[in-house]
């Protein structure tokens, strides 16, 4: 008789280290989301790994009660990788920040994101280097004074949604720190699905670039200036104003009455391309949270990878090390 599973809280994934950031940071509220996620998910915590690079939000590791590495700066993928192929029952999450993953880690990055790896992709974006103290980042806006670019960052900023985009990440989405259960519901609907997860997590740091967000995410001006995504729902936001889509982009409109106009555009997370979610990551006012894309069906590549392996061994049945060094026309002595 198979023995039911213990039915997990938040607590249990509490651990036992003194959490390390700075008072006011917003790492704390994704923390306690995550946590709070880890339960739902329905994995036994042995089985759940998180993996981070170098930076504040790469200290998560030691404050989740799993299994988890804080490996080097950017190169947190390269670990995702090997881990999730060669133990794919595992659930896998990465944590990086908009410095570690988009800027050393850009390349390793993209490409654990266009390999479509069964794994979940956590990027924080406070839009500055808080680590090493407040230096500009790879999503820094233009102008951006800081204590490395003082006359302003001449950088145009990527766009992590976009970056996760044209690499054709199956699940793209978006929330922010300043909302725990948007946080907590982004991050179940990841967990769901089978593919990458890239989501990014607007972020606020108090120290070195307080109000990161503020123009979008405070209280005050949500209501006007976010808007939630909702698969098969229009594009509304505030008081009777949506997005329509006028040539090849999505323009701001506004109506009398209840009724929602048929030229507010319906968003279909499932599109087979890439172009409505990219759309959506180029809209800064509102800006758009929730889930810009969502992708099923396609194969992961550490399944792929996995079926190769059988296919070579069926192919060429096991082979010997030692023979397969000392094959071929040539051999080479080393002294």
């Amino acid at each position: 008789m198979a023995e039911a599973l213990v039915q997990l809280k938040k607590k249990d994934f509490v651990s036992d280290q003194d959490v390390r950031w700075c008072p006011g940071c917003g790492d704390y509220a994704i923390l306690s989301a995550i946590q709070k996620t880890m339960p739902d998910i329905g994995v036994p915590k042995e089985k759940i790994v998180f993996i981070s690079g170098i930076g504040c939000s790469s200290r998560f590791p030691y404050y989740m009660d799993t299994y988890g590495f804080h490996t080097i700066h950017g190169r947190a993928p390269a670990f995702v990788s090997g881990l999730k192929c060669t133990n794919p029952e595992l659930s896998v999450w990465m944590v990086t920040g908009d410095g570690d993953g988009l800027s050393i880690g850009g390349n390793h990055l993209l490409h654990v994101v266009r390999r479509n790896l069964d794994v979940n992709i956590l990027l924080f974006n406070n839009r500055i280097y808080g680590l090493t103290k407040g230096q500009y980042s790879p999503t820094s806006e233009v102008g951006k004074v800081t204590k490395s670019t003082p006359y302003g960052s001449l950088d145009r900023p990527v766009n992590p949604l976009r970056f996760a985009l044209a690499a054709e990440a199956t699940f793209v989405a978006r929330t922010y720190d300043a909302n725990p259960k948007h946080m907590a519901a982004t991050f179940l609907e990841a967990s769901k699905h089978k593919g990458v997860s890239f989501i990014e997590i607007l972020q606020n740091c108090p120290i070195f670039n307080d109000g990161a967000w503020t123009e979008s995410v405070d209280k005050k001006v949500r209501n006007e200036r976010l808007i939630e995504l909702e698969h098969g729902k229009p594009l509304v936001y505030g008081d009777n104003k949506g997005l329509k889509l006028e040539g090849l982009r999505l323009v701001p409109t506004s109506w009398e009455g209840d009724e929602v106009p048929a030229e507010v555009f319906t968003h279909d997370e499932a599109s087979p391309t890439t172009a409505l979610a990219t759309m959506l990551a180029e809209q800064v006012d509102p800006l758009p949270v929730g889930v810009f894309r969502r992708v099923q069906g396609e194969q992961t590549y550490d399944e792929a990878l996995i079926e190769q392996v059988e296919y070579a061994k069926q192919k060429v049945g096991n082979q010997d090390l030692g023979a397969l060094y000392r094959s071929g026309a040539s051999t080479w002595k080393v002294d």
